[in-house]
């Protein structure tokens, strides 16, 4: 039987967004391989669909990237610039449902059920949506609609760049039944390889096999996996997508063992934490380091304050504490840290802490007027010079 009333949830993905930024500013990178980020030590954050004919994928180490495309136009990350346009689509996006759910930057659902009164039916209003994106943007997005979020953002994915691809009601079994096992969210190439061992290489292979086997493997997410073959996930579009943590971190330019060097980048990274954490509102309890060894081993150390904060001497000094105690044993590839845990307001700090931290407080705001005003760079402070000169 055929729901009467079934959902019908849409899911935008901005074709190659970080890269269609820079060739809408810059149009003579047009048609040319833009690769963005990495810097001669990092990874690619993104990259336009002629690079990405040539091999190269968000995520690639950029020396890689260099020699599969040594014609690339390499650029910096500019994420301030990103967020505006990601604003931009976001804000048309609340012309077509009150109920819009940010996923990332350049990608979010909509709950567009009963929608087809106001945009007529999936076909136009799909085509509607992209159409006010380039509008409004400048940008191409790639759209997906079906009764459920993960093949909403399966769909979108389907026709890419600039598709519109719909999955009906009527439609979903079949649909489950030609799809890769290894398209479902969350199956990796780890799992895709657990589950090929089992003769699992369809969606709906999962089925010949009870739901209690699934679980019995992989616990939980086997009660998940059981249900996305059949085609269910109850998961609403949620209108609010708070995040958890804000962090910041770099990849040095050249390997380093100097703490003093190591604690200039903290300072930097915490200036840009707690200002963000200041422009939203937010406090955190837990203050998190992170560090990469020149070998690509990962260490992360954490310690939870009695209060809250968003403080850039707390978030510092707390980042500090915990490169001190760490030996060391190699050259550092990379640095940074976050803060997490967040509390709505922060707890009453003692009387011996209350004038430093409303001396903290005061120097906080005027640097972060001044920054609003004039610019990143306009003032910084002592510590943190050479840090934001290299960065």
């Amino acid at each position: 039987m055929v729901d009467p009333h079934p959902r019908l949830i849409l899911h935008v993905d901005m074709d190659a967004f970080f890269a269609s930024v820079e060739q809408l500013d810059h149009p003579e990178l047009r048609g040319k391989p833009v690769i963005v980020g990495g810097g001669e030590r990092g990874v690619v954050c993104a990259c336009s669909y002629e690079a990405r004919a040539f091999g190269v994928h968000s995520a690639m180490p950029s020396a890689r990237a260099r020699r599969l495309c040594p014609q690339g136009v390499f650029l910096p990350v500019r994420g301030r610039r990103y967020a505006q346009a990601s604003r931009q689509v976001m804000a048309v996006l609340e012309n077509f449902s009150p109920v819009v759910e940010q996923a990332s930057v350049d990608e979010a659902f909509l709950d567009v059920s009963g929608q087809e009164r106001i945009f007529g039916p999936p076909e136009e209003l799909g085509a509607a949506v992209k159409q006010t994106v380039l509008e409004a943007a400048g940008l191409t997005c790639s759209v997906g609609m079906a009764p459920v979020k993960f093949l909403a953002k399966i769909a979108s994915d389907q026709n890419k760049p600039d598709g519109l691809f719909i999955i009906r009601p009527e439609e979903v079994q079949a649909f489950l039944a030609a799809l890769p096992v290894a398209k479902i969210p969350g199956v990796g190439p780890q799992t895709a390889q657990r589950l090929a061992a089992l003769g699992v290489r369809k969606a709906e292979d999962v089925l010949r096999f009870p739901k209690q086997f699934w679980q019995n493997r992989f616990g939980k997410w086997g009660d998940l996996l059981h249900d996305r073959a059949r085609g269910i996930d109850p998961r609403p579009v949620v209108r609010e997508h708070e995040a958890k943590s804000e962090g910041a971190e770099n990849t040095l330019a050249a390997d380093c063992g100097d703490r003093e060097e190591l604690k200039r980048w903290l300072l930097d990274q915490a200036e840009r934490v707690g200002r963000r954490l200041r422009r939203h509102g937010r406090m955190g309890r837990t203050v998190t380091l992170k560090v990469k060894f020149n070998d690509f081993q990962t260490i992360t150390r954490s310690k939870t304050l009695p209060g809250a904060t968003h403080s850039t001497r707390m978030i510092f000094d707390t980042a500090a504490a915990l490169l001190d105690a760490e030996k060391l044993p190699r050259q550092v590839r990379l640095i940074g840290l976050s803060v997490s845990n967040f509390a709505r307001r922060a707890n009453r700090l003692s009387l011996f802490q209350e004038p430093n931290a409303r001396r903290d407080r005061e120097l906080d705001k005027a640097l972060d007027a001044i920054r609003d005003k004039y610019g990143t760079g306009a003032l910084v402070r002592g510590r943190g010079f050479q840090a934001l000169k290299n960065d």
